[in-house]
């Protein structure tokens, strides 16, 4: 078995308590992703900038829809997952949900998330940070999934030995 049971389907719709939903992201949701993360991108590279290198603050358009091609195909492949957050007619990208295979040892599954600058700190924020975590125990095959940036800090992580360095 790899990182995931070869049966396992990946959701395609994930419904919020909020009217929200999740749905893996696509190289065509850069319109709606593009504003929401430049619009977030100070305090998104204070959250994932020395971990990731990302979002750069000169990001184009371009740069961004090859990102999210990267990230649809990894999900069809199963190699890791980027669930954008929508509003219900999804005329807003609100943030997104990120489910990887682990880069450090004592987790099975590492996870973060973000909102847009302007949903931090607000009601969505408090159900999404309550819904993952509890989506991911009913409906994803992980025992030992991290959470990063919640259970223990980035820097917690980064200080970390990598899983290839082991």
């Amino acid at each position: 078995m790899g990182w995931l049971p070869d049966d396992f389907e990946h959701p395609r719709v994930v419904l919020l308590p909020t009217g929200h939903h999740l749905r893996p992201i696509r190289a065509d949701d850069v319109d709606l992703d593009m504003p929401a993360v430049m619009g977030s991108q100070e305090r998104l590279w204070s959250i994932y900038g020395e971990a990731w290198g990302w979002p750069p603050a000169t990001m184009t358009a371009e740069q961004d829809r090859e990102d999210l091609a990267r990230h649809e195909a990894e999900a069809e492949a199963h190699q890791s997952f980027n669930y954008a957050l929508f509003d219900e007619g999804e005329t807003e990208l609100i943030g997104c949900v990120y489910i990887d295979p682990p880069e450090k040892p004592g987790a099975d599954a590492e996870l973060s998330w973000w909102v847009r600058d302007e949903h931090a700190g607000s009601p969505l924020e408090a159900e999404l940070d309550r819904f993952v975590p509890r989506w991911i125990e009913e409906v994803w095959p992980f025992r030992a999934p991290r959470y990063i940036g919640r259970d223990l800090s980035w820097d917690e992580w980064l200080a970390l030995p990598d899983l290839d360095a082991e």
